[in-house]
């Protein structure tokens, strides 16, 4: 049996568009075209990478040539992006997306984690470590990158409007980034449950990429000086989780979807953008922090609580 090409892109016979959406959006039985769905579903999902990459990485290439970064920059994106989308064919290998179509769902995640790609680029860079010169990191390169600034003619290359006197627009201009992908996650889900392509592998992609960019944000926050290295633990909680559920297996098991669980990560992600931006002072992001923090930790231990009753009552004789 052929299987109906995926609307976003072309099909080789005269179907009409209607009909090729259903087809595309409808799971597909294993028996029927296995080989077929995954020829699909890797050509579509190829050329989502190659869409979004292009026109996410071209810009922040050319951001990093005004902002006077090298080499570092473009290899840590490179090598970002590029473990990402071998993470993210790794997953659709292992199935959990029964369709055709990659999706528009799938592509906005996609881009969320190629814009904290670019986040990434930047930490180390010593135009964002000037932002905060007592910072760990503060001191890297900041005064060969502020002079390659001003070599450049890069507008406020010395504005002491941020905290440590970063370039007001470079610092905004970051802020702005992860406001976008932050704005963003409120769009896959969305996408994903109108288009008919909800699936277990794109919550699981919106779930890791969440939790990559929290990681970011809490290295940026503390790269910057607004925090010290105890903000870190807001982006390193669930990967400890993961890890501790690879010695005790009952905290991997399944938890119910959850508004609390959802609101939390939104606060979280919304409050690290917060204290990224040049007008709010260390001492207010430190608290902002720290109340955000304490809120993650909060949710967590009602899950792990949730995770260790079900465990007892599975393990209570009947």
């Amino acid at each position: 049996m052929s299987l109906p090409a995926p609307p976003c892109f072309p099909a080789s016979s005269a179907v009409q568009p209607a009909a090729a959406a259903a087809a595309a959006a409808r799971p597909v039985d294993a028996p029927q075209a296995p080989q077929a769905l995954q020829a699909a579903l890797r050509l579509s999902a190829g050329r989502a990478i190659s869409g979004v990459y292009t026109a996410v990485l071209l810009p922040a290439l050319a951001g990093a040539l005004w902002a006077g970064w090298g080499a570092g920059f473009a290899l840590a994106l490179a090598l970002w992006c590029t473990l990402g989308a071998l993470l993210m064919a790794h997953g659709l290998r292992a199935g959990g997306h029964p369709y055709a179509c990659f999706g528009a769902a799938n592509s906005v995640t996609l881009a969320r984690l190629a814009l904290a790609g670019v986040l990434a680029g930047v930490l180390g860079q010593g135009a964002w470590a000037a932002w905060g010169l007592s910072g760990p990191l503060g001191t890297l390169g900041t005064l060969d990158a502020l002079d390659a600034l001003d070599a450049l003619g890069a507008p406020g290359a010395h504005n002491p409007s941020g905290p440590a006197g970063t370039p007001a627009a470079l610092a905004w201009g970051l802020v702005a980034l992860a406001a976008v992908a932050a704005a963003l996650d409120a769009v896959d889900g969305v996408l994903a449950r109108r288009s008919g392509l909800a699936s277990a592998f794109g919550a699981r992609f919106d779930m890791e990429t969440d939790a990559a960019f929290t990681l970011l944000l809490c290295a940026l926050v503390w790269q910057a000086g607004q925090a010290g290295p105890w903000v870190l633990a807001a982006g390193l909680m669930r990967y400890a989780f993961v890890a501790a559920a690879a010695a005790w297996p009952w905290l991997g098991a399944p938890l119910l979807p959850s508004r609390r669980r959802q609101a939390v990560c939104v606060v979280q992600i919304a409050s690290l953008v917060v204290c990224l931006a040049p007008v709010v002072p260390p001492a207010g992001a430190a608290l902002l922090a720290a109340a955000s923090l304490g809120l993650l930790s909060m949710s967590f231990a009602i899950d792990v609580h949730h995770l260790a009753q079900a465990r007892r009552l599975e393990r209570r004789p009947a």
